[in-house]
Order: structure tokens, then sequence, then C-alpha cells
């Protein structure tokens, strides 16, 4: 008993000098009361290179890295939607910026490090092998980003298909990453393919599509799955993070539902659904982010005024030009759970 104590004691002592922190998925589950305060930051959608965001990036990190945080999570898109998606920009440079942060970083895929790349401004890349290189390159390894590293748990092998859906728990509380990009979730519709701006053809459109079909089975599975972890730990709380803005923001009428009438957003449908139908049976708070949009926003946007969802918020992080962050405080034992402070970088 004693030998397996210290071969206990060593490994934690190798796991914290690596800079690796275990969340609390790797305690028992009884420890998770045991202090229910924390804060993060969440962030993304820059740097955007047309806007020169680069020295307002940097700003904006040593913001956060003069803050006590628990973690971070970007929500997507490292680059604008008109420059090229070089292996460089969406994977080395990305990850070196995460890299600058003190905090463990959780980093989830937007449209323009592969949906978009399709575009001839973007070089013209094949969006699956844009995924398939981020897959391996910036979700081969168990843990997060960031240089006090955080274990996190992956739905795929590691570098290889649905890698980048993500789940931790931290202090009684579940957290999701989930691949649900901008660009309609990289659903295709009919007469949406071809364009003068893009070098995709019809057979690259229909596989697009069977990519789509497939990776939203997976994140509907990874879903069901966070909420069945969160109702038997009695968590708290569950925060989705994605990138895409689902359209929650269109115009309210008694009668009429207008999301309905849209094209182009019908690719979040099946994500929207999931989520009503999982909320409303977990007892414990439930926040939707995402960014995309780049407007910073809280409120409750489920279902209708007459049939709100009370335990379902929505998140819009900021986004460039506005290069500011979010910081969540977190207390499981309050009626919230979570609270939310936009944090302005000053100069930015």
């Amino acid at each position: 008993m004693k030998k397996a104590a210290h071969n206990l004691g060593f490994c934690l002592g190798l796991l914290a000098a690596s800079g690796i922190v275990m969340a609390d998925a790797d305690k028992p589950s009884h420890e998770h009361g045991k202090d229910g305060h924390f804060q993060f930051g969440l962030w993304g959608d820059m740097p955007y290179a047309k806007n020169g965001d680069a020295a307002k990036v940097q700003a904006l990190i040593d913001d956060m890295n003069a803050q006590k945080l628990a973690f971070t999570v970007f929500g997507g898109d490292t680059k604008d939607g008109s420059s090229e998606c070089t292996d460089e920009v969406i994977s080395t440079q990305a990850a070196a910026r995460f890299n600058q942060l003190k905090a463990a970083t959780v980093y989830v895929p937007g449209d323009n490090e592969w949906t978009d790349c399709h575009r001839k401004n973007n070089g013209g890349y094949d969006p699956l092998e844009r995924l398939s290189f981020l897959r391996q390159t910036m979700f081969n390894s168990e843990t997060s980003f960031g240089q006090h590293q955080m274990k996190l748990d992956h739905q795929g092998n590691l570098g290889g298909a649905y890698s980048e859906n993500t789940r931790w728990i931290y202090k009684g509380v579940v957290f999701v990453g989930l691949n649900v990009p901008g660009s309609n979730n990289n659903k295709v519709n009919d007469g949406a393919c071809l364009s003068a701006k893009s070098n995709r053809t019809q057979a690259d459109c229909d596989a697009d599509n069977l990519e789509y079909a497939e990776r939203n089975a997976a994140n509907l599975a990874w879903l069901h799955e966070a909420f069945a972890k969160a109702r038997q730990e009695a968590a708290a709380g569950l925060m989705v993070v994605i990138q895409a803005d689902p359209g929650f923001d269109l115009p309210e009428t008694e009668d009429v539902n207008e999301r309905e009438t849209l094209s182009g957003i019908d690719g979040y449908n099946d994500l929207l659904d999931t989520l009503v139908a999982e909320t409303s049976n977990f007892d414990g708070q439930v926040v939707l982010v995402h960014g995309d949009t780049h407007f910073f926003k809280i409120d409750k946007p489920l279902l209708t005024p007459s049939q709100l969802l009370p335990n379902f918020t929505r998140v819009e992080t900021f986004g460039s030009p506005s290069v500011h962050w979010i910081k969540v405080r977190v207390d499981r034992h309050s009626r919230g759970v979570f609270s939310f402070e936009p944090m302005i970088v000053k100069g930015n």
C-alpha cells in the first residue's frame, strides 16, 4: 500500500513538473463539491489580418495572463475569411498563440480554418483536407494548449475523425467543445455550391454534405453523452462551445417562426432540437457559447417569451475588430451558476 501511494505521488509530481493539470474528470466525484468557485475566459474570431489585429490580440493575451483563470476556451476562427488557409496560419501560428496563455487553453475550430477554405481568396483548398490537417496537428494530444495544460476527453482517436470534439469536467461543471462551424455547418444546399469565387465542384459539395451528415450525427451523440455525464455527476451546469451562430437573432412574432423561412441555417436544426430536449431534461444550468457574428450578447433565446427555457442561456463572444474577451465566474451553489463580465482590453 505504501509503495502504491509513493508511486501515485511520484506520478502526480511528474504531471506537475510537465505543466499538465488534471481536470475534475480525473478526480472522484465526491471531490467536486469541495470548492465550487472558479473563473475562466472565453474568446474567439481573432486575429483578422485584414483588421490589423496582431497587436490587439497580444494585448488581450497579456490581459488574460494577468488574471487568475482556471482555463480559457477559444471558440474558433483563428484567421479572417478572406486570407489563405495555409498550414502556417491555421496550425503553427495558432498553436503558438494559444501556448502564450498561462492557463490551459482549449481550441474549438471555426469555419475560417476549414469550411470556407474552398474560396479562391482562401487559397482554393479542399475543406475536407483542411479539416483532416487540423485534426492531425491541433488535436493530436490528449491535453489542451497553454502553459499549464489540462487533460481532455476526445470523441475520436487523437488526430483522427472527431478528435476535435472535447469534454472536461471542472469542479462539478461539464464543458463540451463541438465542431459546429459557420457557413451552415458545412451543409451545402441546392444552388449554393458553384461560384466564381470558389474552386469547388459539385462533387466537392456532395462530399461536403456527406461529411456534414456524419459529423452532425457524431456531434449529437457527443452532446447526448455529455448531458448523460452531467446528470450522472449531478453537475450544477453544462457549457457547450461552438463557433457558428445558429440563427437565434431573427424577428419575433407570436404566430410565425421566421427561422423556418430562411435558407442557409438548416445545418443547425438538429443541434438546437437536441439542446432543447436535453436542457428540458436537465436540472442544472446550460450555456451555449458561440462566436461567428462578433457581437457580445447574453440572452435566453429559447423558445418563445411564453415558453421560456429558463435554464438555457446563450453567450456570444466578441470578435474582430472588437478584440476583447469574457470572464466567466462559476459558483456552482448560486442560482445561475455562471456569471459573465465583458473584459474590455484597454487600447483595443
